[in-house]
């Protein structure tokens, strides 16, 4: 990946114990519009970071439900400066729809001298502006509900009502123990804290093998939200938690149920396709300087793997219940060779 000029790094990392703060914008854009965002063809835009888990699930989940046309997509630099995600992929280092340098303005733009850190994913009010949520719990759960009118034909239900009880006992669980456990472990400022994070890492790892050793999905024979919010950290795990925040005691591919539902869904349309391990790896070994200060990116490991055959659909299922995969990704939105396997 060319490099795109400076990154500060951020040295925080390892020198205060971890938090994850709280989605500080939280409204929500529905179908009533009832705090005042209406769902609306191409009225938003939706910035991400491919290096970001957290994002990275709104991709998915966009992709998923063909909301392509109806929900433009700005794709952030993974290095970061001072002012925090920046658009220095797009030409002259502004996003070509909203017109600004950092989505910082967008977050200023909202509410002045905001105190808090800026965070992808967020949806930006194109007309305005100003930023409408970064609540990354919430956006891709109105994506799946409060968009419907604007999802393709044959999208699947990832949120189905029925299962809604089981898939967000689920997900909180995964959550607490893997999604925001691996950067608990990570960001650990003592041993005492990194013994339990780490645990918690690995306690989940194994009863999510245990669970999927006779089912191809979380929740129910299709996929669902759940699936996807515990991928986004599965695909990470070997190439960045494992080594860069010492979740080491095996690796994802070392586990063959765990390894082969990952790749299940990696060769899944809609999934992997959305995956830029060029940006996911240089994003944590040189933004996170104060657990890397050298910020040498790793070689490995070898992308090869996620490739070859998993077997999973022996297990039966059906990948998206009565609709229909997506179709082609858009060219403008297609991961460039060097961050695929």
């Amino acid at each position: 990946m060319p490099d795109p000029g400076p990154a500060a790094g951020n040295s925080a990392p390892g020198a205060r114990p971890f938090q994850r703060s709280r989605s500080h914008f939280a409204d929500r854009i529905t179908a009533d519009g009832r705090d005042g965002w209406p769902v609306a063809a191409g009225r938003y835009r939706l910035v991400v970071s491919r290096a970001c888990p957290w994002a990275g699930r709104a991709v998915i989940s966009r992709r998923l439900l063909g909301l392509e046309d109806a929900l433009s997509l700005a794709v952030a630099d993974p290095l970061q400066d001072d002012r925090s995600w920046r658009f220095t992929l797009d030409p002259d280092g502004r996003d070509p729809v909203l017109g600004i340098r950092f989505l910082g303005e967008a977050y200023d733009a909202r509410e002045t001298g905001y105190p808090g850190g800026v965070s992808v994913p967020g949806v930006v009010d194109i007309p305005s502006g100003k930023l409408v949520t970064n609540d990354y719990r919430q956006i891709t759960l109105d994506f799946a509900t409060e968009w419907r009118a604007l999802h393709r034909p044959g999208a699947p239900d990832l949120y189905p009502e029925a299962l809604r009880a089981e898939i967000d006992e689920v997900m909180e669980e995964v959550y607490r123990d893997l999604n925001n456990g691996v950067y608990r472990a990570g960001f650990a400022t003592g041993q005492t804290d990194y013994d339990e994070a780490c645990g918690d890492v690995f306690r989940r790892l194994g009863l999510l093998s245990a669970r999927l050793a006779d089912r191809r999905y979380l929740v129910g024979d299709t996929l669902t939200e759940a699936d996807i919010r515990l991928f986004t950290t599965l695909v990470r795990f070997d190439a960045v938690y494992h080594g860069h925040f010492k979740c080491n005691r095996f690796k994802l591919a070392e586990d063959p149920v765990l390894w082969a539902y990952a790749r299940d869904l990696f060769q899944t349309p809609g999934f992997g396709d959305t995956v830029d391990f060029h940006h996911i790896k240089p994003h944590y070994y040189r933004v996170h300087t104060g657990i890397n200060p050298s910020g040498i990116v790793p070689l490995g490991p070898d992308l090869a793997g996620w490739l070859t055959p998993h077997h999973r659909e022996e297990l039966g299922g059906r990948p998206f219940g009565d609709g229909t995969p997506p179709g082609p990704v858009p060219q403008a939105e297609a991961v460039p060779p060097a961050g695929r396997p």
